[in-house]
């Protein structure tokens, strides 16, 4: 499964060789309900290619199709589902991605992907990752406020202590002593000297600086992601005191997820540790958009945000989770035109100017309706 976070930030959904195909739809996780998911999958797929044969041969389009038709059958995906999928399919360029949030279908062939649903889910922000740690192995786990799910790490990531040290992990000493006096009928018997519980230490601190190191560089930064350590409480001051991660989160969890009675139990217990952070920021979001407005630094009508994200003058940009404001926006001046998301040159205004933001350097933050500072769907804090 391809990672989101490291697409986005690798820049690699931004360009394309058309035609670029995208294809949305939720899924869901659990018997009966996903039985249906790869019926309406097929029939997404069926509309991407009568869209796709309006402008091509057959032959042209098959080796864009062939990805896709190849997972309807994959029972194995099918029965290992989340909340929501998405499909990107271009010439030398195939994605999946299976979604932790439901997501509203969608299949359409443009110049370039459609990738608006993908970029409101990177900017939630209840988002998390929580490490699972023992001396010995690593679990990761993604989540938000609702669902939890353990992921796969990066491939550059040590899963073991076997993996991370190799042959540089220190074997237990040992001695050999007979018993019983010398000879042929003797057995040898081997027992362990006193250094063993130094040696552990210093292998488990190596072990956790090696998994901290790769989980930065192939998870954290590309996402900035908060990280929750999850780990026996005697691990906590050994792989802080090694960490360099600046996502890491001082509060840790007291257990191995392993010792817990499921998935959502973990889920309780970083959203502990999360919620009083979320909260915390956005109100913090909130007081600095009240503070800015005052100042004449911040906006919450969308014609003058937009110009002002056209004019590269948004250094925070806060939008109403769920909302919508469908019309055009001009990016050479700014100007919006309300309209109907029914029309197909119609898209969401929201999404647009947060996409434009996030390319001018700006902050965009997807923002629950109950904690937007404003009404109309977005807030503004500018620059200058």
């Amino acid at each position: 499964m391809n990672t989101l976070d490291n697409d986005f930030a690798a820049g690699l959904l931004e360009n394309c060789d058309p035609p670029c195909l995208s294809l949305y739809q939720p899924t869901h996780r659990h018997y009966p309900d996903n039985q249906q998911d790869p019926i309406r999958f097929r029939n997404l797929v069926k509309a991407l290619e009568e869209s796709l044969l309006k402008q091509f041969r057959k032959d042209e389009i098959w080796p864009l199709l062939k990805p896709l038709l190849a997972l309807t059958n994959n029972f194995d995906f099918w029965n290992h589902s989340l909340d929501g999928l998405a499909v990107l399919s271009a010439r030398g360029m195939f994605r999946v991605y299976k979604l932790q949030r439901p997501i509203a279908e969608l299949a359409v062939v443009a110049d370039s992907f459609h990738t608006k649903p993908l970029m409101r889910i990177r900017q939630s922000a209840d988002r998390y990752h929580v490490l699972g740690l023992n001396r010995k192995e690593i679990k990761l786990f993604e989540g938000n406020r609702d669902v939890l799910d353990e992921i796969e790490p990066a491939q550059d990531v040590p899963r073991t202590i076997n993996e991370a040290l190799g042959e540089e992990l220190t074997e237990p000493h040992q001695t050999v002593a007979s018993y019983g006096g010398v000879g042929a009928g003797c057995s040898p018997m081997r027992h362990g000297h006193g250094g063993k519980e130094s040696e552990l230490d210093i292998d488990a601190k190596r072990f956790f600086r090696a998994v901290d190191r790769a989980i930065m560089k192939h998870h954290s930064q590309p996402s900035g992601l908060p990280l929750i350590l999850a780990a026996l409480p005697q691990h906590h001051h050994i792989f802080h005191d090694a960490s360099q991660n600046p996502f890491l989160i001082d509060e840790s969890i007291d257990i191995h997820p392993d010792a817990l009675s499921s998935i959502d139990e973990l889920r309780l217990r970083a959203w502990q540790i999360m919620e009083p952070r979320y909260l915390a920021r956005l109100a913090a979001l909130v007081d600095e958009f009240g503070n800015a407005r005052s100042k004449g630094l911040g906006d919450g009508e969308i014609a003058h945000v937009a110009k002002a994200v056209v004019d590269g003058r948004v250094s925070k940009l806060l939008i109403e989770a769920d909302r919508e404001i469908p019309g055009r926006l001009n990016t050479a001046n700014g100007d919006i035109e309300l309209d109907n998301l029914t029309h197909p040159e119609v898209d969401d205004l929201l999404d647009d100017l947060a996409t434009l933001a996030l390319k001018m350097s700006g902050q965009v933050i997807v923002v629950p309706t109950e904690r937007m500072p404003t009404k109309t769907g977005i807030a503004a804090i500018y620059r200058y």
